[in-house]
Formats: structure tokens, sequence, C-alpha cells
């Protein structure tokens, strides 16, 4: 998968507007602000395929990226307190019916922050994840903010809680480093070719 031919499709706010799904397609999930859209320019190697935002919350709509003739599907931010009933209710049924409508999902990429425990939200994902049988890997994000000491520890602690939850790895990155990217491209493309 050639990572440099990406661009912005579209944003979708409502599940009747989703494209056809006619490739595969990776999907990224993570509450707001624990830098998904920095993670996908990352990994594209692009500053601003994905718009980064400081206001939690702040992607409302599911964004999709054609990548090399997949999609690149970023899910709005959850677990954010400022947003109305009625958003936070409308951002559920748009993951819902997201994962309703039988896509060709390869893989979602849930993205954690490695430096706290994971939140009631995150957990309540994890669990969602593990329902619904929806293969899935953790990238920790925000590597750079930890000491060197913390950056060995913390993949093990996270693995052991995010394992039993059918977690397929879990990877140390960093947007800004480009810590665990040259990884999460590798498995990204496996399982691509692997089919799971």
């Amino acid at each position: 998968m050639n990572y440099q031919k990406a661009e912005f499709k579209a944003s979708y706010g409502l599940s009747s507007q989703l494209p056809e799904s006619d490739r595969p397609e990776f999907v990224f999930s993570g509450r707001s602000n624990v830098g998904k859209s920095s993670l996908i320019n990352r990994l594209c190697s692009r500053k601003n395929l994905a718009r980064v935002s400081s206001t939690p919350g702040k992607t409302a709509t599911i964004n999709f990226y054609t990548v090399d003739g997949v999609y690149f599907v970023d899910l709005p931010g959850y677990g954010y307190a400022k947003v109305s009933g009625a958003d936070r209710q409308r951002w559920d049924e748009l993951i819902n019916s997201y994962f309703d409508a039988g896509r060709q999902s390869v893989l979602l990429v849930q993205l954690l922050d490695c430096r706290h425990a994971p939140s009631a939200d995150d957990l309540q994902m994890l669990e969602y994840l593990r329902f619904r049988k929806i293969p899935f890997l953790v990238a920790l994000t925000k590597a750079d903010k930890l000491k060197k000491s913390e950056a060995a520890a913390v993949p093990a602690e996270f693995e052991a809680l995010c394992i039993p939850y059918g977690c397929k790895a879990v990877v140390l990155t960093s947007s800004e480093k480009g810590t665990g990217i040259p990884e999460l491209q590798a498995f990204l493309q496996s399982s691509l070719e692997s089919g799971e």
C-alpha cells in the first residue's frame, strides 16, 4: 500500500450519506483529542490530509480518505463532555450504522493515550469491539511525552488490559516523532494481504 497516494474524499454526518463499500476499509477510533487526525497524517506522510483541531469534539462526522485503493475511515471522537445529548446520540447512531452496514472493514485502529489508563468511554469502546467481533489493534498515542523508562513498560501494561478484549496487537506511536509508524504500516499491510 502506497501511503503517499492519499487524499481526502468527504465527510458524512448521516449514515444515509455513507459511500458504497466497494474497497477494503481501515477504521480509526478514539476519544476526542487522542490524536486520530495527527496519526492519519503521519501514516500518510502528510501535514494537512486530516484536519487537526485543538478543540475536542471537533470531528462530528465520519471522514473518508482514499489511500492507494483503500479507505481510511476516521470515526467521530467520543467521550467529550461538552457536546449535547442530541449530538452524542447522533454520533452513536452514526457509528452503529457504520458497523451495521456490513462494510468491508479489514481492521480497526483503536487509539488510546499512552499516558493515562483507559477512560470509562475507552473501556466501553473495547467492550463494543469485543461484542461486535470487530478485529482491532491498539495504537498508543503521544509516546513522545513519556520518559524512556516509562516507554519500555507501558506497552506491556496496555497489552495485559487490551488482549482480553480481542486486541491483535499494541503499538506505541508518536505522530510527533514517527515512533511506531513503520510497525503500524506493516500491520495494516499484512492485514490487507491476509484479508483478516
